[in-house]
């Protein structure tokens, strides 16, 4: 059976234009496709008709692969791949399979043998972490931290000592409408020398970037400094030894 590749395609992060984010390469490749699967066919028609399929998206196929597609759904996806068709992935936002079910496609994708091809785009993650002034050598993800206040401190503690103990950088993020809840709890539980980088709305104008350390960051919530709902990357520093 010869199959065709799966381009892995980023999408924004914000409300971007096109060429402030994505190489023309990314949107071209994009475009030559009549086949996707995403996370919400709304969202990826609305990226998609951005990038300058607008009017040509009638014949184009939609396959969704979200946190509700049951196993089995997902290696049905493999007969898409047939006759050397090309197929896209496109995420809800970012990199497609990072912090993303869209991992599950890119699985499949090597157990059958069928070429996979990241393309270029725009990362929250790698953004804040650059932008952070921590280290870069070696971090970690650790996606959503609990819902629950106190799950949530307790991981926080957590995090914080494995970043002093191993030097690493922690990434985590947070459903924007707790943004303040999380950094309030950062502030209350977290060591006053810990280092905290919040990074709102990345590749907007209305970015926002700030490392200082948890003392500091109390300081500034006392002053009334808010991130409010906005997508929203942390990392977290521990300099010291417990």
């Amino acid at each position: 059976m010869k199959y065709g590749k799966l381009f892995l395609i980023p999408s924004f992060i914000g409300d971007n234009l096109p060429g402030d984010v994505l190489p023309q390469k990314t949107v071209d490749t994009a475009c030559s496709l009549d086949c996707f699967v995403v996370e919400e066919t709304r969202t990826a028609r609305r990226f998609l008709s951005s990038i300058g399929m607008k009017g040509r998206l009638e014949g184009v196929e939609f396959h969704e692969l979200n946190e509700h597609t049951p196993d089995e759904a997902v290696e049905g996806y493999r007969h898409l791949f047939e006759e050397g068709r090309n197929v896209g992935l496109v995420s809800e936002a970012g990199l497609p399979a990072v912090a993303d079910p869209g991992g599950k496609l890119v699985a499949l994708a090597h157990r059958c043998g069928i070429e996979v091809v990241p393309l270029v785009g725009p990362s929250s993650l790698m953004l804040a972490l650059m932008a952070s002034g921590m280290n870069g050598q070696s971090f970690a993800f650790c996606g959503y931290l609990p819902v629950k206040a106190d799950e949530r401190r307790k991981k926080l503690k957590d995090i914080e000592r494995i970043s002093s103990l191993s030097g690493q950088s922690q990434i985590f993020i947070e459903t924007p409408y707790r943004n303040d809840s999380m950094l309030s709890d950062i502030a209350s539980h977290c060591r006053p020398s810990t280092m905290v980088s919040v990074a709102a709305d990345l590749t907007l104008e209305s970015q926002t970037i700030l490392s200082m350390d948890v003392a500091a960051w109390g300081r500034k919530l006392a002053g009334g400094f808010r991130i409010g709902k906005r997508p929203c990357v942390f990392v977290l520093s521990a300099s010291d030894g417990f």
